[in-house]
């Protein structure tokens, strides 16, 4: 096992400045935990291109190695856990934010933050998934609890992003009618090439939002934006209606008041993939690889850990489609 790597370095300097460059780690740099993984993909995310620029609200201390995702063979675990050889999955936790992160070689953790690959995934297959796809599944698991596909439109917002897109995707696989919601007209054949049934634009959504209740439209939605977006969806499900919310892209204030939720009876669930607990978290990846595998290719950009700036650039931004996969 070789003791040098190769990892997306962040550091930060004495007059504040954040750099980033692919250079040299040591196993000896990773931190205590039981478990090493060799790393062979791992995918871009909002929260990393956050730690990747210094946001302290995800990252406190430099050098830091990025990547809340990885996927990768087992080299040794001394929780006896997993073998070596084994393949694994690590989503959340504190991977990639004060843990050094998927963007390396080898990461160390707790044997307690891996899965065993599904059966049906390979592992580049989990890492087109990832973060952004495990939490759209939690958010589907949550509607499909209590929205069946005949009770009506299901909304999807920033539906063209890493969530908003496997959503898409994994809300018409499962048999609901899907509106996607996205600021970028040009993607509409995107999205209904994914199974969106209608595409509109956000100002559909937000007229008459400064109404206490708008006219009754979805029976469920997955939001990924939040904000006056979030209270816009809330404010126009039907009567029992599920809302999921993951995101904060729009901003993290919900302007809102009770009246959908006690005139119409609408639930809020919030959705939170880093410390999901075991036992749902097996239930969702296992779906992923079985009864909700969808072909997301058409989604995906695929880069080296060398290429992955204009990504990171873009994400922030707000100008990624779909889901950006690392080859470490």
């Amino acid at each position: 096992m070789a003791k040098q790597f190769k990892a997306l370095i962040v550091e930060e300097h004495a007059e504040k400045k954040i750099t980033r460059r692919i250079g040299q780690r040591s196993i000896s740099d990773l931190p205590e935990g039981p478990l090493l993984v060799k790393v062979h993909y791992s995918s871009l995310n909002y929260k990393d291109a956050l730690s990747a620029t210094g946001n302290r609200g995800v990252t406190r201390n430099f050098p830091h190695t990025p990547g809340i995702d990885a996927a990768g063979e087992v080299v040794e675990d001394a929780s006896g856990t997993f073998k070596p050889g084994d393949r694994v999955v690590v989503t959340g936790w504190d991977l990639g934010m004060n843990t050094a992160g998927g963007y390396g070689e080898y990461i160390r953790i707790p044997a307690g933050w891996a899965i065993a690959l599904p059966a049906g995934l390979s592992l580049r297959d989990s890492m087109i998934l990832g973060t952004a796809g495990f939490t759209a599944g939690l958010s589907v698991h949550a509607l499909a609890e209590r929205v069946s596909p005949d009770a009506g439109d299901i909304l999807v917002t920033g539906a063209t992003g890493g969530v908003g897109s496997v959503a898409v995707a994994l809300l018409a696989k499962a048999g609901y009618r899907v509106v996607a919601v996205t600021g970028k007209a040009d993607q509409a054949d995107f999205l209904q090439n994914l199974g969106a049934s209608e595409v509109i634009g956000r100002e559909a959504i937000m007229e008459h939002a400064e109404r206490p209740m708008m006219k009754e439209r979805w029976a469920g939605a997955v939001d990924v934006v939040g904000g006056a977006m979030l209270a816009a969806v809330i404010k126009s499900t039907c009567l029992g209606g599920t809302v999921t919310c993951c995101g904060l892209v729009g901003s993290p204030d919900l302007p809102i008041n009770v009246f959908p939720f006690i005139l119409r009876g609408v639930s809020l669930m919030g959705i939170d993939s880093a410390q999901c607990p075991m036992q749902p978290r097996l239930a969702v990846w296992n779906k992923l690889a079985g009864e909700w595998k969808v072909d997301l290719e058409a989604l995906v950009k695929e880069v080296a850990l060398e290429d992955l700036e204009d990504s990171i650039q873009a994400i922030l931004k707000g100008g990624l489609r779909g889901r950006v996969l690392v080859k470490i």
